[in-house]
């Protein structure tokens, strides 16, 4: 199973010191992925129902733009993977966002990693123009539009959203025939739009019991559509925000190990910190100890 780890991009490490500094260590060390988040505005408005049950972020918490910093880091990076967990569908225009991505991947000589979802910040959303009761609905048009213009010399798409006839659209993505497309998020929509639309699941936020119990449902999903669940790849965010590794080394192996039995091939150790040296801290122990140890699982 491979490692990967989330870039600095909030708070007092939101730097281009810091990003400079992380990439470069994370490439020495051979972290196999490095990943951003997404989120463009903070309204100042809390209301509605939250995932976690608390307004997740203080509205004026610097926090890097995810696109630009994918763009950073493809040329700061030479060998790991850069993914998103999760772009938000809806955040930006679909032509604009796939040029973006097409671009990162270019960039990158190929190591995008498309991870998307359609969010559940009705306030964040709205303030983009995102209809919200019908963001799934958009997203799905979205990612056909991500395809036809990576893949089509003569790209047409005709929907309720959005139309293409015949645009131009160069580079193409370096990765054919477009970069892995993974989906976050596990509502019965979610694992349609996974199993329909995308190469892969990323979860987020999840016990290996839960990920596991979660499993069924999209291997059932799979089975609807008449998909073999063997071609979707599997992918988790794991985060360490709350957690010391210097006192929790073995509690990680263990859940990563978990993780590794249950087939996801990739997990992303989100361990973003107030300072770069704690992070660096983080990014030793992960890579000394907790990866061999988990290799060995």
């Amino acid at each position: 199973m491979d490692i990967g780890c989330h870039l600095p991009t909030q708070g007092p490490v939101a730097t281009r010191e810091s990003l400079l500094t992380f990439c470069g260590e994370a490439e020495a060390r051979e972290v196999a992925s490095l990943w951003v988040s997404d989120h463009v505005v903070f309204p100042r408005t809390k209301t509605g129902d939250y995932p976690s049950g608390r307004f997740p972020f203080e509205s004026d918490l610097a926090y890097m733009e995810p696109v630009a910093m994918l763009a950073a880091a493809a040329v700061l990076t030479e060998r790991a993977r850069l993914g998103c967990s999760v772009f938000i569908l809806g955040h930006r225009h679909p032509i604009v966002m796939a040029k973006m991505l097409s671009t990162i991947d270019v960039l990158s000589n190929g190591r995008l990693i498309c991870g998307v979802g359609v969010g559940w910040w009705e306030e964040e959303l709205s303030l983009l123009g995102v209809p919200f009761k019908q963001r799934g609905k958009q997203a799905d048009e979205m990612l056909h539009v991500f395809k036809t213009l990576w893949t089509s010399d003569h790209p047409h798409f005709e929907g309720e959203f959005y139309k293409l006839d015949d645009v131009g659209f160069a580079p193409k993505p370096i990765q054919k025939p477009h970069p892995p497309i993974v989906v976050g998020g596990d509502s019965p929509g979610a694992f349609r739009r996974t199993v329909t639309l995308a190469d892969g699941w990323h979860a987020t936020a999840k016990t290996p019991e839960q990920a596991e119990e979660a499993l069924g449902r999209l291997r059932a999903a799979a089975e609807k559509v008449g998909r073999p669940f063997e071609s979707i790849e599997l992918s988790v965010r794991v985060n360490l925000k709350g957690e010391s590794l210097a006192t929790s080394r073995q509690l990680l192996v263990d859940r990563l190990a978990a993780f590794k039995a249950l087939g996801f091939s990739e997990v992303v150790l989100d361990f973003r910190r107030d300072t770069l040296d704690e992070m660096l801290a983080d990014l030793e122990i992960v890579t000394s100890e907790v990866r061999p140890a988990v290799d060995r699982a």
